[in-house]
């Protein structure tokens, strides 16, 4: 995986050029969620869909 700085530098050089900074701040939020997302599966931190399914029935 890539440093957390060259990823969101890499993101922002995908942008067009007339990127406004709130387009610039969701798109580096989407990264940050993307990596956690994918460092809690990589700890074994899922909850299985049939758990989901029963956690939310119970609401």
């Amino acid at each position: 995986m890539q440093a957390a700085k060259q990823e969101a530098l890499n993101t922002i050089n995908q942008l067009p050029e007339d990127a406004d900074m709130d387009e610039i701040m969701y798109r580096l939020y989407l990264l940050d969620k993307i990596r956690k997302g994918q460092d809690a599966v990589e700890q074994g931190q899922t909850v299985t869909s049939e758990k989901l399914k029963r956690e939310i029935d119970s609401w």
